[in-house]
């Protein structure tokens, strides 16, 4: 039987993960609001690490100075009476109408100035809590229409936002780092920083680009067609996973935030052994240590004891794999085909060291090419090993 969540696990949800009502474009709610702190509580009784929140989902969008404050502070009793850690804040721009074309990227200056004042406010409302990170998802910083947009124009605006969020951190001396959070599309037609790639790109021209990184979410690389893993290593090698959101997709389609591993259960379960396990063969390797986050949404068929009963599954779900994914890379025959395979050494420099390119040149060849490509990789028996701790 799999152990139950404890704290050590470090899982975290969002509020509205958990808070979603289950509306959608084609239909209205199907479960009653709780307040915030109902959720926060309840997830701690689940045996939640940590909790994050948007602004919005806590108090609302038209709140007075007074009501905000007296929002937030009950709120955060509530985290802190439950013992739990609210890790993440992040700021909704999105929701409102004034965003239909964006926040940091709306044609609009006036809304733009609007926009990046908004996150600024939470930037240090993230600080107040005690949150470590700050994600920025722009949902809405996107087009439907080439011809509504000056593209460069509009990348221009996001790195000035990008950088003003980032110096404005840097001069009240927050200990935060920004969490970009990619998606290609949805709710716009195509979305601005669509991939852990593009971000990668805009991020290596900011100015303040050492404390912005990644928050990369499982369905929305699948709704590109794209595997998570290659995109958590990418975002690894750059030293820039931040913050990760789990959850489950299946294929190429709209976002379905379903629980994490009820989409593709292979890749979650190489994601679970990238974030336990490492990379293999390279012991000093970037490794990730933050909270294991889900961003995922309970069905709309389900009533509130489905709510819980999804929010659980999360984390019951991660621990199995856990446990699967240590015993694939403890078995003696997963070490023997990763051997076989040549795994252990890609990790290997391909020029000795010392080594000159025109020694390099000039040297014979050390292999003969007919006879070398006749050799096995073992990767399909590896792949089978895999699944034979996954479902054996």
């Amino acid at each position: 039987m799999t152990r139950k969540p404890t704290p050590e696990d470090k899982f975290s949800f969002g509020i509205w993960t958990v808070g979603w009502l289950g509306n959608d474009p084609f239909g209205e709610p199907t479960r009653d609001a709780l307040d915030p702190w109902e959720y926060a509580t309840k997830l701690a009784e689940l045996g939640a690490w940590g909790v994050t929140f948007h602004d919005n989902d806590v108090f609302p969008f038209d709140a007075t100075e007074a009501e905000r404050d007296a929002i937030v502070g009950k709120f955060k009793k509530a985290c802190d009476d439950a013992g739990l850690v609210i890790e993440m804040v992040t700021t909704n721009t999105f929701t409102h109408p004034i965003f239909k074309d964006g926040g940091l990227t709306n044609n609009d200056r006036s809304i733009r100035r609007y926009g990046l004042k908004k996150i600024l406010r939470n930037v240090d409302l993230a600080a107040e809590m005690g949150a470590t990170t700050f994600v920025m998802w722009g949902g809405r910083e996107g087009s439907e229409y080439d011809s509504s947009k000056n593209l460069h124009g509009a990348l221009e605006r996001y790195k000035e936002g990008l950088d003003t969020v980032a110096a404005y951190i840097k001069e009240k001396g927050y200990n935060l780092r920004i969490g970009l959070e990619p998606k290609p599309n949805e709710p716009r037609g195509d979305i601005f920083l669509p991939t852990i790639g593009h971000a990668l790109g805009l991020i290596a021209e900011l100015e303040h680009g050492d404390i912005v990184g990644l928050n990369p979410e499982t369905g929305h690389e699948q709704m590109a067609g794209l595997n998570y893993n290659h995109g958590l290593a990418q975002a690894l090698h750059a030293n820039k996973l931040f913050h990760i959101d789990l959850n489950g997709q299946s294929g190429v389609k709209y976002d379905q935030d379903k629980v994490f591993g009820h989409g593709d259960l292979l890749n979650a379960f190489f994601t679970v052994d990238l974030l336990e396990n490492g990379f293999p063969g390279e012991p000093n390797a970037p490794r990730y240590t933050g909270p294991i986050h889900f961003d995922y949404k309970p069905g709309r068929t389900e009533g509130m004891q489905g709510v819980w009963d999804s929010a659980a599954a999360n984390m019951e779900i991660y621990l199995m794999l856990k446990e699967k994914a240590q015993a694939f890379r403890a078995d003696p025959r997963t070490q023997e085909l990763m051997e076989a395979a040549s795994i252990y050494e890609i990790a290997e420099p391909t020029l000795a060291p010392g080594e000159s390119l025109a020694d390099f040149v000039a040297s014979p060849d050390e292999i003969d090419p007919d006879e070398v490509a006749k050799r096995e990789y073992h990767f399909v028996e590896l792949h089978q090993n895999a699944l034979r701790h996954l479902i054996g």
